[in-house]
């Protein structure tokens, strides 16, 4: 019996979907329809009690990009000094930190931002693993879409530290959340690669915590 999808395309899809700063193309346009197919696509995913209500905002227009990278980086600014004078122990995370200072950086310069949100708030924590759990997959989706499409996203969250004077900027209403922030354009190249990531048998757990398998 045959698979129903040719998984050596799916797997090299949700494997080499990085989270892309220093690659993103920041001169050429982004095609409306093209992010429209991406939400498209993302607003398959699934929803608490099938609510459906994700919604995408696009931000697109140079003044407003410019505010939102001002929140960014002020919402970023605490963070980014902690890294600084704590330098990562290992090259992979100093390459990682050397690639979020770059976003913080040139992120006006992205042609495109998205504001993923959700109606409602969360007011309860025992609420928050449904509530997020509501936008989260469509998020993942609205990535694994542009990457099959020849651009690059990267999931950000330093200007919520700002979220009322985002909202304000944008419009959005006072009882929507906004979940993450997504510069988005063209990627330089497409010759992304898996990530290194520890065994998964080191990490995978049996019937109880802790419990691997030999």
């Amino acid at each position: 019996m045959s698979q129903p999808f040719d998984t050596d395309i799916t797997d090299h899809l949700l494997s080499t979907t990085r989270a892309v700063r220093k690659r993103l193309d920041l001169e050429r346009p982004v095609e409306p329809e093209v992010l429209l197919d991406c939400i498209r696509i993302a607003t398959q995913a699934p929803s608490g009690s099938n609510a459906q209500g994700w919604r995408f905002v696009i931000v697109t227009d140079p003044d407003k990009r410019a505010r939102m990278a001002e929140l960014y980086r002020a919402g970023g600014a605490p963070y980014m000094k902690w890294a600084s004078e704590n330098s990562p122990a290992d090259e992979q995370a100093a390459r990682v930190m050397g690639s979020a200072r770059h976003l913080v950086e040139i992120i006006d310069q992205v042609p495109v931002l998205v504001v993923p949100c959700i109606e409602g708030r969360v007011t309860d924590i025992r609420h928050a693993a449904a509530f997020f759990g509501s936008i989260h997959p469509a998020i993942w989706s609205f990535q694994l879409a542009l990457r099959s499409r020849g651009l690059g996203s990267v999931w950000t969250t330093f200007h919520l530290q700002h979220e009322e004077e985002a909202a304000e900027l944008l419009g959005i209403p006072a009882d929507v959340t906004q979940a993450a922030l997504l510069p988005v354009a063209y990627t330089i190249g497409t010759d992304f690669r898996p990530a290194k990531r520890r065994p998964v048998e080191e990490i995978t757990y049996w019937d109880s915590w802790g419990h691997t398998v030999d």
